[in-house]
């Protein structure tokens, strides 16, 4: 009980063959002890137990051993390595720089590197985490780690290379400890458990590697707390329940019953990990691996990314052979989403539980089921009927044009722009002589035939599944007047005034659609001024900016006030306004200024009784 030595320490290597999953490291590592190309410092940087301060240990011996074999390694004969092998040798320094991380503690080591050694070759000075070093710590040692004495090596190792220096890092060859493979884990604790004689399973192995996140010093620490807890006979199911791991077949059914859209069985198993006293985050976690793992074992290119057990491989293939690629990345896409969410529900189960059901409802495709999807309408444009029936064109006469609007503009208000004889002469249509020649009456001619209903976005059969591109701002207003028609040339061009101009002008304005509110704001404040030919209108603006949104928006504005108005002749210009020309209107602040140059009694009135402008 006494003599008892944890696997991590008992069988921590002691070569360079021995290190697991860092082949490339450790033979340049020993390349370099070959050609005597040693650099005078080293930087092991890479996750938490997989072999830094190990392959610094293995470094520091074999460099100072005096009959190093053909290979590269340690003779473990000469006086040098047995010093080492016994903890008794002194051209070996360790620091944890953890608790030595002020000036003084590099001070000192900074005195010792002066020694030059009694025994072997080189003093070599192991500093571990040293990213835990002050920034004055840091600063005393650049000195000596760019030229130490030729004696001195320097091996930095740590967890966090970020947090270094990068005046330190320049003056270290550095090398990246990389994660240890599951495999490598495995075949390791495999020759553990031979020569502790100890009875593991492939899969329970399996488990324990995939527990330890690639780290060896983990894996070791999680096989001894299994060993303990199975009395040496490791299994599977062992090793899940002391682990609280949860089982891959649980897993295996929720896909089965996924696949066959049983809701109910779905939300059964889940209650039955809850009972188990699994976290509801692991298990959705879970789930999402067990989707990317199917994924990975329907091809067999990707089948060496599968990380499990010979037997569980199988179970992977079998079910990944009935999931299509779409379904299971569906499934992943809501998994991780929940994963996402978790934190930020205040019902985590409720939560899960709509995820397992949206994942139940995916079909063989990855769209889900159920979702009330109707069968395409395709819906006519209105104004295409013509078209359609260019057969019967020759044989009937043509149709008297008629004006279309958009949407929301309402039919044109004729009273304006009128002579005052045919505004007061009251004449219907059915009194209305017959139009010879290219003569017709503005006036809209009554019909009786069915019209064409206008569709609205709300009553069409629109998924919302399917991405619609949204029509740009710049653009809304060009769409509602490409149904403005031009007035036809048949047609009279009457006069207008200024009045109706500018009513016509403000009933465009508020037309605009919401994307366009501040155009309509600006053009609330405009009064459009009728020039010489009747027919032209300018319009001042403030600055070259609204200028061009004014010219963007020009075609539109004359194409309505053509229609309006009934005048084809209608043209719109626009002109920044000169300094002497106020075109807009006043703030309440403005006013008041002007105001109070008049009078400046009202200053002292505001000052008096502390009035603010709102």
């Amino acid at each position: 009980m006494e003599n008892y030595i944890v696997s991590a320490r008992k069988y921590r290597p002691a070569t360079f063959d021995a290190v697991v999953g860092q082949r490339a490291l450790t033979t340049t590592l020993k390349n370099a002890i070959a050609s005597q190309k040693l650099a005078h410092a080293y930087l092991f940087c890479g996750p938490r137990g997989v072999g830094k301060t190990t392959c610094a240990r293995i470094f520091a011996k074999t460099i100072n051993c005096l009959n190093v074999t053909a290979e590269g390694e340690a003779c473990n004969e000469c006086e040098s390595c047995m010093a080492f092998n016994e903890q008794r040798s002194y051209n070996i320094h360790e620091l944890d720089a953890a608790s030595n991380n002020s000036v003084e503690d590099i001070r000192s080591l900074i005195e010792q590197v002066r020694i030059p050694p009694q025994i072997g070759r080189y003093k070599v000075y192991i500093i571990d985490e040293v990213h835990m070093l002050s920034q004055s710590a840091f600063n005393a040692f650049l000195k000596t780690l760019e030229e130490p004495p030729h004696h001195a090596i320097f091996i930095l190792a740590t967890t966090e290379k970020h947090k270094i220096l990068p005046t330190i890092l320049s003056r270290c060859q550095i090398y990246d400890f990389s994660r240890i493979s599951t495999a490598d884990i495995v075949e390791y604790l495999e020759t553990v458990a031979n020569k502790e004689h100890i009875e593991a399973e492939p899969d329970a192995l399996n488990v324990i590697a995939q527990k330890a996140d690639g780290g060896m010093r983990d894996a070791l620490s999680i096989f001894d707390q299994v060993v303990s807890f199975t009395n040496g006979h490791i299994t599977y199911q062992s090793v899940i329940e002391n682990l609280n791991v949860l089982d891959y077949e649980y897993y295996f059914r929720l896909t089965d019953c996924f696949l066959e859209h049983k809701i109910t069985e779905c939300m059964l198993i889940f209650n039955d990990v809850l009972k188990k006293g699994f976290d509801g985050n692991h298990f959705i976690t879970g789930l999402t691996s067990h989707f990317r793992d199917l994924l990975v074992s329907r091809d067999a290119a990707t089948l060496e990314l599968l990380e499990v057990g010979a037997s569980i491989r199988e179970k992977y293939q079998q079910q990944a052979a009935k999931c299509s690629p779409q379904f299971l990345i569906r499934g992943m896409k809501l998994c991780n989403d929940c994963d996402l969410n978790y934190r930020l529900s205040k019902n985590k189960r409720l939560l899960i539980e709509l995820t397992l059901i949206q994942v139940a409802q995916l079909n063989a495709d990855g769209e889900e089921i159920g979702e009330g999807r109707s069968p395409r309408k395709v819906l006519k444009p209105a104004f295409s009927q013509a078209t359609e029936q260019t057969g019967q064109a020759a044989a009937q006469p043509a149709p008297a044009p008629q004006t279309a609007y958009p949407q929301n503009m309402q039919q044109p208000d004729l009273a304006y722009g009128q002579p005052a004889a045919a505004a007061a002469s009251h004449i219907t249509p059915q009194q209305a002589p017959a139009s010879h020649g290219p003569h017709r009456s503005p006036l809209p001619k009554l019909s009786t035939e069915k019209k064409v209903p206008v569709m609205k976005m709300g009553s069409m059969d629109v998924s919302i599944r399917k991405k619609t591109t949204a029509q740009p701002a710049a653009n809304t207003a060009t769409a509602a007047a490409n149904t403005i028609q031009q007035p036809s040339a048949a047609f009279e061009d009457y006069a207008f005034d200024e009045n109706g101009l500018d009513l016509c002008w403000r009933k465009f304005a508020t037309l605009l659609p919401k994307e366009e509110a501040a155009n309509a704001g600006r053009m609330m404040n405009m009064h459009p001024r009728l020039l010489d030919d009747k027919t032209t209108f300018e319009v001042l603006v403030d600055n070259s900016l609204v200028q061009r949104e004014m010219q963007r928006l020009e075609p539109q504005i004359v194409a309505y006030l053509c229609q309006q108005l009934h005048n084809r002749k209608v043209k719109m210009a626009i002109r920044v306004s000169e300094n002497n020309e106020n075109i807009r209107a006043y703030s309440h602040v403005e006013r008041f200024q002007m105001m109070s140059k008049k009078n400046p009694a009202l200053i002292k009135l505001k000052e008096t009784f502390g009035l603010e402008l709102s």
